[in-house]
């Protein structure tokens, strides 16, 4: 599988680092990572992929070989949206583009995907694990009224969320941990005992925290109205540890078109399940493509 690597400077001077894979003639896809990972998690899904479309991942900003910011002020999701335009506009110039994210990528792609500048530049997108902060903000406030058992199903899942505001004590706590730690982690969640190993997962962990910190609260406290400029497909993963079906169901509310799949498999769906992923993914290309043609 071929893959090509550069590197896009962001007006904020922080560094990404991109790979493309497969032919620029084919239509392109954006794939986002999300937390603790970095762009490489996508791998076993892009060998399904490369036939049919040029693949771009990245590193997000203080994940992998991407350059890490000194302020948490610089992973709010506006920057990040930022992020993904300078990399496609640098790496896909005028062209539009099919995205597709997982966990924390998902949320930060939500951004763009509710932005009317990137309207007819992102064809579809295919979130995994992932919601729109505001749309949760505001699914959180209507559960706490009428249903406080499905509000507190999901605070359950989401413990980790108020660890990662506790200044210095997560970001430390990633010290402790390893390569081969981490994947046993990953591997009894999966039921798998052959998924590639995360060589970046200190740094990935470390500073990725930022993002839940820049973000979390701002978009719980103050949610915005924001609705998607193209198809969307949930690829609800039933087994999900983090992230409950439930969320998903305030989706349809801010999407003209919506399209909901569940896949019998847990969090890290792209890694224990990679070519139901893909298929799930081109699926949903395939028919909104046909749509516009």
């Amino acid at each position: 599988m071929e893959m090509q690597t550069q590197w896009v400077d962001t007006t904020d001077q922080q560094r990404l680092c991109v790979r493309t894979y497969g032919q620029p003639t084919q239509p392109a896809l954006v794939l986002v990572h999300g937390y603790p990972d970095h762009q490489m998690v996508w791998e076993p899904v892009i060998h399904y992929l490369t036939q049919n479309y040029f693949i771009v991942t990245y590193d997000v900003r203080g994940a992998g070989e991407s350059s890490i910011p000194k302020k948490i002020s610089d992973y709010r999701l506006a920057r990040l949206s930022q992020d993904l335009e300078e990399v496609v506009n640098k790496v896909l110039p005028n062209r539009a583009f099919h995205l597709a994210a997982h966990d924390w990528g998902s949320i930060q792609s939500w951004e763009s995907v509710t932005d009317f500048r990137f309207k007819g530049r992102i064809l579809s997108y295919s979130t995994l694990s992932g919601p729109c902060l505001d749309h949760a903000a505001f699914w959180m406030r209507e559960q706490f009224q009428q249903n406080r058992t499905k509000f507190l199903k999901q605070m359950s899942k989401s413990w980790y969320i108020a660890v990662f505001q506790l200044p210095w004590v997560a970001p430390l706590a990633w010290n402790f941990f390893n390569p081969q730690r981490w994947a046993k982690i990953v591997e009894q969640l999966e039921k798998r005992d052959d998924l590639p190993l995360n060589s970046y997962i200190v740094k990935d962990g470390r500073y990725g925290v930022n993002l839940y910190r820049a973000n979390f609260l701002p978009r719980l406290a103050q949610p915005r109205q924001r609705f998607a400029i193209c198809p969307v497909q949930a690829i609800v993963l039933q087994n999900d540890k983090f992230v409950g079906p439930d969320l998903i169901d305030e989706v349809s509310k801010w999407v003209d078109d919506f399209s909901r799949v569940e896949l019998a498999a847990n969090h890290w769906a792209i890694l224990s399940q990679p070519e139901q992923v893909a298929q799930l993914i081109d699926h949903f290309i395939q028919k909104k493509s046909a749509v516009i043609d």
